[in-house]
């Protein structure tokens, strides 16, 4: 049984109600647990409805189904942009934030009634801008780009939802004050804190650039302000609109750390080195929003040449050296628990019938070779000219966010549930295929839009047959069986899905109670789970496999790059 125990001495801290938890040995706020379930079971909420709508975008653009008319599909893709790359996200970015905080460090939540609001105002944003996009007058896709205009009430909650936001990241930072000032830890924050609060840092940067955008676009909707100009608004809007997805990295990447650490007691091999490619997120993540705007003309080729071809390497090492630091981790790890024969035992031997394991290594995995790669390539200002403005662009996005962000979302939830809701994880046998599900769905949907991109399906049209157009063109047939497989590739992903929906709601709403007995969880943690909480690093040299499968990854990033030169020199006949 979970003990209630004392709280910490002072007249803030004695408010405080904490609780031990027997697995990891940490101490839990309560205040902290019931703000982290609160997020968690919102930003499922959304999930499951931008994943519906996401299917159904799927279904459309696959020619042979083509389900919804365009009025319908426009709608459903605003609303699929904002539900999975904002709220959903951002909900449970918003728990991460207040477990590597409040739990990680064994201290008491900052201000729960503050935090509670900010719930309150992210929940209400949220809704405001779904009734919005609902109502049908206001289908101008996640980008929203003038000089189409929505609701008023959609850019409104946009703004409610961010200002919310960004007083939870206030919370974690007053959070991580409290703990130093009350010394509930020694040392230095541990890692996956520390990677937090580069996440919470790139917030901050993130939600003032929409701030500065989505309020003008506000009273323009409300025609306070007349015009806004488009090329201002598309850089600006950028810096938020990438951004996000920079504070999804740092989190995720956070994530993989910390389920290393719960499975197998993997600890990094270099605080240093881990901690020095966070901080590149923090200086350079930020200039990959530079490859939506490589084909304006209203920036000056010097500017996209500097962050094209310079900075944005800077961000990508920090990318390239966490593609080391984590598998080297998780290989230490197994070889200190006993397995050690050969190059890849502790790979072949690893708990892949553990969820919160297989789904945060297929993240690893298809970030890197999916997501990563492909940023890169679309990042090179000649390249880009390739794939701009293609469904190459969402099918890049996805294997960083759905395939990367969401997956390690979805394993982490496979110990959120136990650890955070005290109930242990339903159908056990189910949860142990859902990622493999949702992640071959994911792959699949990623590779093949990138495919179709690259034969020139387009990225925002309804219908890629350009039936009954002024000037029709015929696209490659090839480009029509890369969305037919990415339609297919969709169903996949969904039913992972609602398995994982499902699962969760279930164990949510009867999964065995883990405060009462002594019961073992059907998916258990490691005997070192605790050096999540912790700082330290485990050196070591000997890493066969890793060195092996970062070679792999390397050789197929120089591959995929020669290829696509290879391509752009044939369209464009240089010799």
């Amino acid at each position: 049984m979970a003990a209630i125990d004392a709280p910490y001495p002072g007249s803030a801290a004695a408010a405080a109600i904490f609780r031990t938890c027997r697995f990891t040995g940490l101490k839990v706020d309560i205040a902290a647990q019931r703000l982290i379930m609160a997020n968690a079971v919102a930003a499922v909420v959304f999930l499951a409805v931008g994943g519906v709508m996401g299917l159904l975008v799927a279904l459309t653009r696959w020619p042979a189904v083509h389900l919804l008319p365009s009025e319908w599909f426009y709608l459903v893709l605003t609303g699929h942009g904002a539900n999975v790359l904002l709220f959903w996200i951002i909900f449970f970015e918003i728990a991460i934030l207040y477990f590597a905080s409040a739990v990680l460090l064994g201290s008491r939540i900052a201000t729960p009634k503050i935090a509670w609001a900010a719930f309150v105002l992210m929940l209400v944003g949220a809704v405001m801008t779904n009734v919005a996009v609902f109502q049908g007058d206001s289908s101008v896709m996640f980008t929203s780009y003038p000089p189409m205009q929505a609701s008023p009430h959609f850019y409104l909650g946009l703004i409610i939802f961010a200002v919310g936001a960004l007083i939870g990241v206030g919370i974690f930072f007053g959070t991580l004050v409290i703990a130093h000032g009350e010394h509930t830890y020694e040392g230095s924050i541990p890692l996956v804190t520390f990677g937090a609060l580069t996440a919470a840092i790139i917030a901050v940067f993130t939600l003032a650039s929409g701030a500065i955008i989505l309020i003008p676009t506000y009273l323009w909707s409300l025609g306070l302000i007349t015009e806004i100009d488009p090329l201002m608004y598309k850089v600006v809007w950028w810096g938020m609109g990438h951004s996000s997805q920079q504070i999804n990295v740092a989190a995720h990447v956070s994530v993989w750390y910390a389920i290393g650490a719960l499975t197998i007691g993997a600890k990094p091999l270099s605080e240093k080195v881990s901690r020095s490619a966070f901080l590149l997120y923090i200086l350079f993540l930020q200039l990959a929003s530079a490859h939506h705007l490589l084909a304006d003309p209203g920036m000056s080729a010097t500017w996209k040449i500097v962050n094209t071809s310079y900075l944005m390497y800077l961000a990508v090492l920090g990318s390239l050296i966490h593609g080391l630091t984590v598998p080297g981790a998780l290989e230490a790890a197994q070889r200190r628990n006993g397995y050690t024969k050969g190059a890849f035992e502790w790979l072949r031997k690893a708990p892949w019938g553990n969820p919160a394991f297989a789904g945060m290594f297929l993240s690893l995995v298809m970030f890197g070779f999916i997501g990563g790669i492909s940023g890169v390539v679309l990042g090179t200002e000649q390249l880009n000219l390739l794939m701009h403005n293609t469904i190459y662009v969402p099918g890049h996005f996805h294997g960083t966010v759905v395939a990367g962000t969401t997956l390690a979302f979805m394993a982490m939830t496979y110990y959120v549930l136990p650890l955070i809701f005290q109930r242990d994880v339903i159908w056990p046998k189910l949860a142990r295929w859902q990622p493999y599900l949702f992640g071959i769905g994911a792959a699949g949907i990623s590779l093949f839009m990138m495919g179709a991109g690259t034969l020139g399906i387009p990225r925002r049209h309804w219908d890629i047959t350009l039936t009954d157009a002024m000037h029709p063109f015929d696209l490659p047939s090839g480009g029509f069986l890369m969305m037919g497989l990415n339609g297919l590739s969709a169903v996949i992903a969904a039913a992972g899905g609602i398995l994982y929906i499902v699962i969760t709601v279930g164990t949510v709403l009867w999964g065995k109670r883990l405060d009462k007995g002594d019961a073992p969880l059907n998916f258990p943690l490691h005997k070192q789970a605790a050096t999540v909480a912790e700082y330290g690093s485990h050196t070591t040299v000997k890493l066969p496999g890793t060195i092996i499968l970062v070679s792999i990854f390397f050789l197929s990033f120089v591959l995929y790059y020669f290829v696509n030169w290879k391509y752009l020199s044939e369209i464009w006949l240089l010799r």
